[in-house]
């Protein structure tokens, strides 16, 4: 079965109320076998512009065992609180992509 990444561009617009989002995010991700491979470290963008995303933007990579076990944790109640923080002190877009 293939794996499945989440894959997230976010921008926090309000660093104080975004910080109770990193907790509850970080216990849902390994309560659903989550493995975080980037989160938020340096970006370097290659090819295409996009004037919006600046140094202020994180990218986040987290690796599930699958498909289905990337949906669950995104639908969890787990993360489901932690994803109403995160919308409301962020902009940004959220994916899951099956892997190879």
């Amino acid at each position: 079965m293939p794996k499945a990444y989440v894959v997230a561009e976010i921008q926090v617009s309000n660093p104080e109320g975004y910080a109770d989002y990193r907790a509850l995010s970080t216990a849902s991700v390994a309560q659903y076998g989550g493995v975080w491979l980037a989160r938020g470290g340096q970006r370097v963008q290659c090819e295409g512009g996009d004037a919006q995303h600046n140094e202020n933007w994180r990218t986040v990579v987290v690796e599930y065992p699958s498909l289905e076990q990337a949906r669950a944790w995104y639908n969890s109640p787990e993360y489901t609180r932690a994803r109403e923080i995160r919308q409301a002190h962020s902009i940004g877009r959220l994916f899951i992509v099956e892997g190879i």
